[in-house]
């Protein structure tokens, strides 16, 4: 019976007998940009990082106002301070 045991340990894969890695997560959109983002200064009064252009956008009253796109905190669209 020894022998059996013996035999089928050293007949298994290495692999098997150690840890598993984890399986890998799918990214989302905000995980994937690693590089390239910049610090900006919201209207809020908050420093923002986004990975997004700065695009110029009307407002509710029509004025134009300037906002960065795809920002760390998940926000879309982050008024900036002028």
């Amino acid at each position: 019976m020894k022998v059996l045991t013996l035999a089928l340990l050293f007949s298994l894969p290495l692999g098997s007998l150690g840890p598993q890695k984890p399986l890998r997560q799918p990214s989302t959109q905000l995980t994937r940009h690693s590089k390239g983002g910049r610090w900006y200064f919201a209207a809020t009064g908050h420093a923002v990082y986004c990975y997004g252009p700065v695009m110029t956008v009307p407002n509710s009253n029509g004025d134009l106002q300037r906002v960065a796109t795809f920002c760390r905190d998940g926000s879309a669209v982050v008024p900036l301070k002028d």
